[in-house]
């Protein structure tokens, strides 16, 4: 999958489109294997990216084990009192119960940076189904496998003992624990649906075409053209050596306001450091790249890249996986 986060609008469709599909039975309701998290900031599980895991020397390392309250508690609502108990005019929906310290969106568009060259950006998150995942080698069960045939990661929950060892490797904690179950639970890249040629729930349901999904060696479609061809699609954190098989089209972000408080062009709002430290070295050529396309666009020429990024036609984004999942009949 390549996500364009010049696009993303933070309107939490995908992690919706999600959560209805794959989070609905008991033990799940703190779970978003998809979330959306205003960067910069410290995200979910909270402080995730200071956590550990992967193999950041070259070696399996584990690292800290997030709480359910770092994720965020599900919380309770009101609902029956002011839906149902003739008191809608009278009463708001309130959390019941102890008052919750954080959840997954709880530094939702704080952003970065001192007014006026304030900054943030939506980062949506899922399983990034690594090419070398380190949620499989710390299973001491073999209960995660990464599947032959797509590269999907899955964890086979009659295996799994809930030793949670996968959650502790992970260096994206995108790993939830069940405690009803008693099993480890993930992203499963929508594997029925691909095998069925429909695009994972996440990206069909995405309103401002952010999500491409693919085949990272078909070369008539855009993952390879964003990933390989164009390079102006990184991995995040490629640092912790997972090699992750999602990627993401930097923010160009907005320009800098000079201290007569007029647009100064030539300088980015959003911090060099900031994207170099999320998505390497690699970032700042791929900012070059995707400036030098748009120039020849407002040029009136031709561009390869804008076109793929823009996405017409949302069908073409995904790469083969376009059938429409209303003409299947589902088991």
């Amino acid at each position: 999958m390549v996500l364009d986060l010049n696009k993303c609008l933070g309107c939490h469709t995908c992690t919706v489109a999600c959560k209805t599909l794959w989070t609905r039975d008991e033990g799940m309701e703190y779970m978003h294997f998809n979330t959306v998290n205003t960067m910069p900031g410290l995200g979910t599980p909270k402080n995730w990216e200071a956590m550990g895991g992967g193999f950041p020397t070259g070696d399996a390392a584990l690292g800290e084990m997030p709480s359910t309250g770092a994720f965020g508690e599900a919380w309770e609502y009101n609902h029956a009192e002011v839906f149902h108990g003739g008191k809608g005019q009278d009463v708001h929906l309130q959390i019941q119960g102890p008052a919750p310290e954080w959840g997954p969106n709880w530094d939702e568009d704080q952003g970065g940076g001192d007014f006026p060259n304030s900054y943030f950006f939506y980062l949506p998150r899922i399983c990034n189904h690594c090419t070398h995942p380190a949620c499989v080698e710390a299973c001491p069960r073999s209960a995660i496998v990464k599947r032959d045939e797509d590269g999907i990661v899955v964890v086979d929950e009659n295996r799994c003992r809930g030793l949670r060892f996968c959650m502790e490797a992970c260096p994206y904690k995108k790993i939830y624990f069940n405690h009803v179950k008693q099993v480890s639970q993930k992203c499963i890249f929508c594997y029925p649906r691909l095998e069925q040629g429909v695009a994972p729930a996440c990206a069909r349901q995405c309103p401002g075409r952010v999500r491409f999904v693919g085949y990272r060696d078909d070369e008539n479609a855009p993952i390879w053209k964003l990933v390989d061809k164009w390079q102006v699609a990184l991995p995040l954190h490629p640092e912790f050596g997972t090699e992750p098989n999602v990627f993401y089209v930097p923010p160009a972000g907005p320009a800098r306001f000079d201290e007569a408080g007029d647009f100064d062009f030539g300088q980015r709002r959003i911090p060099d450091e900031y994207l170099v430290s999320l998505f390497g070295e690699r970032v700042l050529g791929a900012l070059a790249t995707l400036a030098a396309e748009r120039e020849k666009v407002r040029r009136g020429e031709k561009s390869e890249l804008m076109e793929l990024l823009i996405a017409f036609r949302w069908n073409d984004m995904f790469g083969g996986f376009d059938t429409n999942p209303q003409t299947l009949r589902w088991t």
